[in-house]
């Protein structure tokens, strides 16, 4: 669950890419753990869908406050996550008022309802796990190349897709301020089975994409 065995960098402290190389070595500690758990990776991955992270992180609280249950022992005010069988019986008009539009609540509907077979997926490993998941509706390849890392431990997972990830890999990777995912994936094909892994290295310590342009006005949902 830690990823107390995860303890080869795979020769990445000694790839040709400097930015790779300087990153591996700083973060030589790092560990994939696994979750093993796809339901409670998955729900609030869906919510940050199309949204920023402070608004989903938002939404996920009040999620939590609607439906989940109080956890085990002396922490009265800590919240499990919903169970799968009240999720799953939410009509998709009742998480409006969370500011969750119909697009991510279905979704997340889908995922209740599938969730006895996660732990079954869960043991499949990374590429297989990942057909299973492109069945279920508004489950796509960001939202597989975000969950299989943390839920399965899989270093080869990218989240194609991302609105940042691509623009940071080609300013490291490449020097150049914007990228496409068919870039991303091109610089990081050398490093095929760990590219996960280079990517966490590469945003953890590499620099920004440059901005340009002013800063765009963030709109809640509740504003759509």
């Amino acid at each position: 669950m830690i990823g107390a065995d995860d303890t080869d960098d795979h020769g990445l402290a000694a790839a040709e890419h400097p930015v790779v190389a300087t990153a591996a070595h700083a973060d030589r500690y790092l560990r994939f753990g696994a979750s093993g758990d796809l339901y409670h990776e998955l729900l609030p991955t869906i919510l940050e869908q199309r949204i920023t992270i402070g608004e989903a992180h938002r939404q996920w609280k009040r999620l939590c406050l609607e439906l989940g249950e109080p956890a085990p022992g002396p922490f009265t005010r800590l919240l499990l996550p919903p169970e799968p069988s009240l999720l799953a019986r939410q009509p998709s008009w009742w998480f409006h008022p969370l500011g969750i539009e119909r697009k991510r609540a279905e979704p997340l509907i889908d995922v209740a309802r599938h969730a006895s077979k996660f732990w079954e997926w869960s043991a499949l490993g990374g590429a297989e796990a990942g057909r299973k998941l492109r069945l279920l509706r508004g489950v796509g390849r960001w939202t597989i190349g975000s969950v299989l890392g943390p839920a399965i431990g899989d270093p080869d997972a990218v989240a194609v897709g991302d609105f940042h990830l691509k623009n940071v890999i080609a300013h490291n990777l490449a020097g150049e301020a914007r990228g496409t995912d068919e870039r991303m994936l091109e610089l990081l094909e050398p490093y095929a089975g760990q590219r996960g892994r280079v990517v966490r290295y590469v945003a953890r310590h590499g620099s920004a994409a440059p901005k340009f342009g002013p800063k765009k006005r963030i709109m809640t949902m509740h504003a759509w």
